[in-house]
Formats: C-alpha cells, sequence, structure tokens
C-alpha cells in the first residue's frame, strides 16, 4: 500500500463513505394480487416492512382499503415468508390511535408540548422561509440533518441541494460504523447490511456480544437455526447467558471490556500452533510476519488473567476454530460501539476472519455482488462554504463524511465550532433515545433557532421541535428501493403504499419535494411520479416497475465466494496493496497502533455494576413500545442482575428499582430479574423502554431508558464512534432515598 494514499481515496475504495442518497420510490399504481381472507376478497400489495431495518418482504391483505392483514411474502429471496412479530404487528402502528396527524406550530415554551395545528401550506410555506433566512444570516450549513432509515433519501438529496454538508445518522457513530471501518482496514471493504455472513453452509459460527434469537432479523435468526439442526457448532462470547447461549456448544462469560484480549490469544494459538489456513494468507495476505511477532506475548494463560476465561478453554475453541476452517462464520456483530477501541476489535476479529481463511469461501463470510443499477440525472450538488462541522475527516480521520458523526454536530451546536448551528431537522430517529448523553442534547436544543421534527409518532423529541411534520407510515408511502448486494444472491425490493395515508400525513418523497418547490430546488426532483424515478433505477437490470411491484423482489445470480468472481466484481481485496492487510499501512500512517492492542477499559466502582444493553425479539429500538399488540407481549423492560449479587443487595424476583449511575442520572422504576446467567460485575437491560412522551400513552413511563443513563461516553479516536457501555449504575429499590 503506498504510504501516499489519502483518506478520501481510502474512504472512496473502501466503500464506507456510503452512497449518496437518492429519493427512490415504487409504483405510483400499487401494484396488487388476489387474495383471500377466510371466505373474504381482498388485494395484497407486496412492499417491505420496516418495523425495523431489516425490510423484510410483506404482503398487506386490502379490503375496501384498509389493511386487514400483513403476512410475509414467499417472494422475498432473504425471508421467503416470514414474518416476526414486530411485522405482524405493522398494522397496529399503521393504526394507532397516537399517531400524529396535522402539522403543528409551537406555541409555547420548547419542550412543554404546545402546538397549533396549521395546514401543510402554512407549514411548509413557514419552513422555506425560515430556511431561506437561516442560509442568508449563518450560511446553509447552519442547517444540521439527522436522518435514519431509508425514508429520509429524499430529504437528503434536498439537503444536499440546500448546501449543508452536515447530515448524521446514528446508524454510523453508535452502530456499525466502527465494524465498517475495522473491515475494510483490512479486506478493502466494509461488511454492508444484511451482513454476509454464510450460515447455511458453516461449520462453526462464533458470536462475540450478538444476541441472535433476541435482536430479531427474521432471515438470519431463521439461518441461524437451520445451522444449528444441521449440526454446526456455536461459541458464543457473552458476559450474559443469551438465547444464543443457550444454544452454545462453548460459552464463554468474559470479562466485559476484554474482547480485543481473547481475539488475541486465539491468533496466538492458530499462529503458534500453525493452525492458521497457510495457503491463503500466503496467497492472500500481507503482514503476517509483523503479526505473528505481535502476538507471540498473548498466549492464553495472559489473557486467562484478562478476561477470566480459562486458558484451557481459550485453547479448545481456538482448536474447535481451527478444525472447521474456513466453513467458520465469526459474525462481525451488528452494534460495534462498546468501549471506545471498538476499531481495533473489529480489526482483531477480521485478522481472526483472515487467519482462518474463512472471507470469500463457503461457511464463512461470503462477498458482495454489484447490481449494475441506475439513477435519476440530477444537477450537481453545490459545494457546501465551509467543512462539516462535526469533526468527521479532521478530528475523526476515518469517519463517514456520507453518514456523518451525530455527536460531533450536537458538540457543534453546543459550542458554536468551528461554527454556529442554527438549526436541526430531525428525520426518521429519535435523538433523545438514540444518542448518549441526553442533557447534552438537550442543552443543543434550546440553542437552536429553528428544529423540525419529521414523525410518525409523537416521541417526546417532538416537544422540543417548533414544527412537527407528520410522516405517512411505511404501509402508506413509498420509499427507495432496497438494493441489497451483500446477500448470497442479491435482490432489489420495493416499498408500496397498500393504502391511501391517514390523517393529514404525507410520505417523505412528497414532503421533500414540495419544499423543494419552495425552495426554489426542484430541478433536484426532476421525476414527475415515483415510478418514474424507481424505474430509472431498475431499467438497466432488465426489469420494470410494475413487474417488481407485482411481486415486491426480484433476485439475481451472485457470485458469494472466491472462484465464483469475474474481472467485472473488480479487486478481491480492494485494498491499497490488493491484499488482505492483517498489519494495516493506513492506521500507522495516520499514527494508530496498525495491529490491535489490548488495553484495559475502567472497572466499575465499588457498589457498582456495569450497564449492558440489548434488543428484545418484540421490540425495536424505541419505535414500538406503543404498539398495542406488542405491548401486550412485553410492556416494559427488566434489569438484569446476578443472583447472588441481589442476595447482596436483598433484591428479590419482581422487585422494582431505580438505576443510578456514576454521575447521579436516574432511570425511572424498573422490574428485577434475578439469574444465575449473568456476570455478577454487571447488569443488562433491553433498550427504548422508559419513554417520557404523554402524547404515547401506551408506552409513557413504562419501564426504564438506558440511555438516560448514558452520561459518559469513550470516543473511538480512529472514526468518531461513540462506546457507550462505560457507564456504571447501582440498584436501589423504588421509593427508598438515594
Amino acid at each position: 500500500m503506498s504510504a501516499k494514499i489519502s483518506r478520501r481515496d481510502w474512504l472512496r475504495r473502501s466503500s464506507i463513505a456510503g452512497a449518496a442518497a437518492s429519493a427512490g420510490a415504487a409504483a405510483a399504481e400499487p401494484v396488487g394480487r388476489p387474495g383471500w381472507q377466510g371466505a373474504d376478497r381482498v388485494r395484497q400489495i407486496a412492499t417491505n416492512c420496516e418495523m425495523c431495518f431489516w425490510r423484510c418482504g410483506v404482503l398487506a391483505d386490502v379490503r375496501d382499503g384498509k389493511v386487514v392483514k400483513l403476512q410475509g411474502n414467499p417472494d422475498h429471496p432473504l425471508t421467503q415468508g416470514r414474518l416476526c412479530a414486530r411485522g405482524n404487528a405493522g398494522t397496529q402502528l399503521l393504526y394507532d390511535p397516537d399517531r400524529l396527524k396535522r402539522p403543528m406550530l409551537r406555541t409555547g415554551a420548547r419542550g412543554e408540548g404546545k402546538f397549533q395545528e396549521i395546514s401543510w401550506d402554512q407549514a411548509l410555506d413557514f419552513l422555506a422561509a425560515r430556511l431561506n433566512d437561516l442560509k442568508r444570516k449563518y450560511g446553509a450549513e447552519s442547517v444540521a440533518f439527522f436522518p435514519h432509515g431509508v425514508a429520509p433519501a429524499f430529504f437528503s438529496t434536498l439537503m444536499k441541494a440546500f448546501g449543508t454538508p452536515n447530515s448524521a445518522e446514528p446508524a454510523f457513530s453508535q452502530c456499525r460504523g466502527p465494524r465498517e471501518v475495522g473491515y475494510a482496514l483490512t479486506f478493502g471493504r466494509g461488511l454492508g447490511s444484511p451482513e454476509p455472513v454464510d450460515l447455511e453452509e458453516t461449520k462453526l459460527i462464533v458470536l462475540i456480544g450478538s444476541h441472535i434469537g433476541e435482536n430479531v432479523f427474521t432471515s438470519q435468526v431463521t439461518a441461524f437455526g437451520t445451522a444449528l439442526e444441521r449440526g454446526a457448532k456455536l461459541i458464543v462470547v457473552d458476559p450474559r447467558f443469551s438465547v444464543a447461549a443457550s444454544k452454545a456448544d462453548w460459552w464463554l462469560p468474559i470479562r466485559p471490556g476484554t474482547d480485543i484480549a481473547l481475539l488475541l490469544a486465539w491468533m496466538n494459538v492458530l499462529l503458534a500452533e500453525g493452525s492458521y489456513d497457510k495457503e491463503y494468507i500466503a496467497q492472500y495476505a500481507q503482514g503476517l510476519p509483523e503479526l505473528t511477532a505481535h502476538v507471540r506475548e498473548f498466549t492464553p494463560e495472559w489473557a486467562e488473567g484478562i478476561t477470566e476465561i480459562p486458558a484451557a478453554r481459550i485453547r479448545e475453541t481456538a482448536r474447535a476454530m481451527a478444525a472447521a476452517r474456513p466453513a467458520v462464520a465469526l459474525h462481525p456483530g451488528r452494534h460495534a460501539t462498546w468501549y471506545g477501541d471498538d476499531t481495533q476489535r473489529a480489526r482483531a476479529m477480521a485478522i481472526v476472519t483472515a487467519l482462518l481463511g474463512s472471507w470469500g469461501r463457503k461457511g464463512g463470510i461470503f462477498l458482495p455482488t454489484a447490481l449494475n443499477t441506475g439513477h435519476t440525472a440530477l444537477p450537481p450538488f453545490p459545494k457546501p462554504a465551509r467543512e462539516r462541522a462535526d469533526g468527521a475527516g479532521t478530528l475523526y480521520p476515518l469517519a463517514s463524511e456520507e453518514q456523518g458523526l451525530t455527536l460531533g454536530l450536537v458538540r457543534a451546536t453546543l459550542t458554536a465550532k468551528p461554527y454556529p448551528i442554527k438549526s436541526w431537522i430531525v428525520y426518521g430517529q429519535n435523538v433523545l433515545e438514540s444518542l448518549p448523553q441526553r442533557q447534552q442534547t438537550l442543552k443543543a436544543m434550546a440553542r437552536l433557532d429553528l428544529m423540525v421534527v419529521v414523525d410518525v409518532l409523537p416521541m417526546e423529541q417532538a416537544n422540543y421541535a417548533d414544527l412537527v411534520l407528520p410522516e405517512a407510515t411505511y404501509l402508506e408511502r413509498y420509499d427507495p428501493p432496497a438494493v441489497v448486494e451483500s446477500a448470497r444472491r442479491p435482490f432489489v425490493s420495493v416499498r408500496q403504499p397498500a393504502c391511501e395515508p391517514l390523517y393529514d400525513s404525507r410520505p417523505g418523497w412528497w414532503i421533500a419535494r414540495e419544499l423543494g418547490r419552495r425552495l426554489g430546488l426542484e430541478a433536484w426532483f426532476p421525476w414527475q411520479t415515483p415510478e418514474q424515478h424507481l424505474d430509472s433505477i431498475i431499467r438497466p437490470l432488465g426489469i420494470r416497475a410494475r413487474q417488481i411491484g407485482a411481486r415486491g423482489a426480484v433476485a439475481f445470480d451472485g457470485r458469494p465466494y472466491i472462484e465464483d468472481r469475474k474481472p467485472e466484481d473488480g479487486p478481491l481485496f480492494p485494498t491499497g496493496s490488493g491484499k488482505i492487510e492483517l498489519a494495516s499501512p493506513m492506521l500507522k500512517q495516520l499514527g494508530f497502533d496498525p495491529l490491535p492492542r489490548y488495553r484495559p477499559v475502567e472497572d466499575p466502582p465499588a457498589g457498582y455494576f456495569r450497564l449492558l444493553y440489548g434488543r428484545s425479539p418484540v421490540h425495536s429500538f424505541a419505535r414500538s413500545e406503543n404498539n398495542a399488540w406488542l405491548d401486550a407481549l412485553m410492556p416494559e423492560n427488566q434489569v438484569w442482575i446476578n443472583r447472588d449479587a441481589a442476595r447482596d443487595l436483598r433484591l428479590e424476583e419482581g422487585d422494582r428499582v431505580v438505576l443510578e449511575n456514576q454521575d447521579g442520572a436516574a432511570s425511572l422504576p424498573v422490574l428485577v430479574r434475578v439469574t444465575p446467567g449473568i456476570r455478577r460485575d454487571c447488569v443488562y437491560m433491553v433498550h427504548g423502554f422508559g419513554h417520557r412522551s404523554r402524547a404515547l400513552r401506551r408506552a409513557y413511563r413504562r419501564g426504564a431508558s438506558d440511555t438516560a443513563l448514558m452520561t459518559r461516553i469513550a470516543v473511538d479516536p480512529i472514526m468518531g464512534g461513540t462506546g457507550m457501555r462505560v457507564n456504571f449504575v447501582r440498584l436501589r429499590k423504588a421509593g427508598e432515598g438515594a
């Protein structure tokens, strides 16, 4: 790799920068198929789900304009007719009586939640005038955009056309960013979504803090279960006895924050015993001598004292991986922002994958297949007058400038450095639950001249907005098509409305286009109907809008393994050297460790526990707690505590406690779950509960928010991700004094 390669070139070549947002959608008139529900004739509309971001295939049964049932779409190449509890409950989002119904303009103090309903013309005229005023006074870059998911793509186009570089979503800096950067530094490309893990063909699965079975992604859970059923072995590294751990051949209840030490010890065993894939490494990798010297001292005995996993068990699991190679699926995980060393942890996982010869091999990690999609021709976006305000590319050299750093924009709003941020447009995310350091977020909101929230439900953040715009739900709108190249068989799937938008809600494409017209930016929306834009994307694939609308998804032959690749796929390893880079020249060039190194994390103070968190199979982030069906399945979360620790605190199953963190932040009361299935030094809770919006009548004050207890973060110096497992809590019975 040339020592002169620029970080911008690296970001572009490794796909970490992200694809430019475009405003795509499905057919203007959704294509239906005949169906039956009992003795009643229904029309079935194929679409994809957004109860989480996995976008499973759905068939909506529609009778007299009303969605009466959702079921899995058997034509979807990943989910093949399966749908989880969340997906089945989508009708309860559509018909939730608490939905945002009409545009609202704030009349009370910020945070007070007092609004008056206005028309869409009034709302968009008001917003266009305010945005133009801010642009004149402070520049377009004074407007920051906080998107999440696929629907905001239309608004992303609008914001770029408006001239602001400041867009940031939590998917990068609060979730997958370190993973993408770490694997790209090693193999030249990130992983994408869904994760390209070859569970169908694997002999051994390794999960490091990944809760398959609880973070339900339908296709992945199905493949996981199928793999175990046909005899694949399973190693689970987790301080908690998760659902996946209950299926494991080896459960390693690791001391939190020591995962890199375990991974280094696994490398030590593979190299010292010569059980790595020598032929694969010789052909495809560089940096083996440096890696061998680096890990020589990191023996299983060394790691035992750090991880609290017996050295014999470390050797046993390393040998199990060596015996199964290359068909070892070391799952890269999804939520990767833990302790601030997260890029290096991802690098360590990638290096173990390389030593096993599993990248691009059957049963390991398969390779993406590019689809020759098209696009709508748009004018060039104006060059922003100033660089980004969030530190992406400056403070944090390998941060994605496309996906941005959310807390960097919060910081810039608070400090007015490097320049003032005067407006936030929040679209598809709940910043009071997706971002740690809640009090900082609230202080930043208080400094804004303009805050706009585009949402489906009245989340707490809406109380702080000047303008609230009600978006149609995913069952009422067109969204950009999902172009999924990271599947074994790449595919395109479509989201199209199953019914007309209820109340006075509007789809995102309409909001963006109408606001763009008022801002004089209609040139970036040249299509007359969403069908036209969809057609421009899929036409080079030889399919048409009505064809994909009828089926919901169209799949293509993939080339998932090294032996399948063709010249048009480009370089096998698009790194600077064209090889797997075990020791990273890019990190060395930037002044970071070229090989992962374990550095201790802070231990809990006396009387405190490390706060861990995760997902539920029936809820999605903080999006679904107001859903009637899902509320019936899980109305609130619990805090897991080790039974010996509970006995010491005189806590019993079913008690309610308040969690108080090291800085005095306190939770709402939450139920105690006493279990031997968690280490004594940590507690665990499901993310997303503890809503503080009275307008969410089911979810209000149910359970506790883990985010409210995250007053501290550990920032990854390589890419700016915010490690959130660095907070400690103590427990006291609800109603008792501190």
